[in-house]
């Protein structure tokens, strides 16, 4: 299967994206991962993207398509897109990327939640700088307020997760996501799933399509 896989802040989607990998042993690509190893990198191209970021604002296209299109001439099939194409832009390059090499895409799924659930759930997060550890300060808390349970550091706060940066990155997505998801639905393939709920109710609401689309392509394989 071919997946792109979209949501607000906060939606959980790179949670079940990876199950998703491990379920139907597709390849993981996320903008996300992309650009935060860049950002890590301290490289100047990380650097330009983390300022916009911190913003609250969109990492300019032509930056997200390489990034992207670089990482899919390496993996031709069975991948999952998450986070991608977020821009009536994006969506050209990918489309033609993908036309190009004869590959179809077999589901544009969305999870969606509201906004205050997607700023409750992000800007209540909460990271380690030493050591990675996430924690949420209702979901997920940390045994000592403020404190990492696995290294002792003090807990901090991304940037990008505070609360007026995540209403404004939730308002930027559902703006630029109305044409794309328009797109999708008239080719036929766009679904959108409740995000509202544990992690394992939402699966339950994914799971069942999944299986759906895996088994059809199975059955086609057979036949060809």
């Amino acid at each position: 299967m071919n997946i792109l896989i979209f949501g607000p802040p906060g939606s959980g989607k790179s949670t079940h994206s990876r199950t998703i990998v491990e379920k139907y042993s597709l390849v993981y690509i996320s903008s996300g991962d992309l650009i935060r190893k860049e950002i890590e990198r301290k490289s100047s191209l990380g650097r330009e993207m983390e300022a916009y970021l911190s913003r609250g604002d969109l990492i300019p296209d032509t930056i997200v398509n390489t990034l992207i299109i670089s990482k899919l001439r390496r993996q031709r099939e069975n991948f999952i897109l998450d986070g991608y194409p977020r821009t009536p832009e994006q969506v050209i390059v990918l489309e033609n990327y993908l036309f190009d090499h004869g590959i179809k895409l077999d589901l544009a799924l969305e999870i969606f939640i509201d906004e205050d659930t997607s700023v409750e759930r992000i800007s209540g997060r909460r990271i380690c700088p030493n050591c990675g550890a996430v924690y949420h300060v209702k979901y997920n808390p940390p045994k000592v307020p403020g404190v990492c349970d696995v290294c002792g550091s003090r807990l901090i706060q991304r940037a990008d997760d505070r609360e007026e940066v995540v209403r404004k990155r939730y308002r930027i997505y559902t703006k630029n996501m109305g044409p794309i998801i328009k797109f999708y639905r008239a080719k036929g393939i766009y679904v959108r799933v409740d995000g509202d709920g544990t992690i394992g109710e939402v699966w339950k609401r994914i799971q069942p399509l999944l299986d759906y689309i895996h088994s059809r392509e199975e059955k086609r394989k057979e036949h060809e």
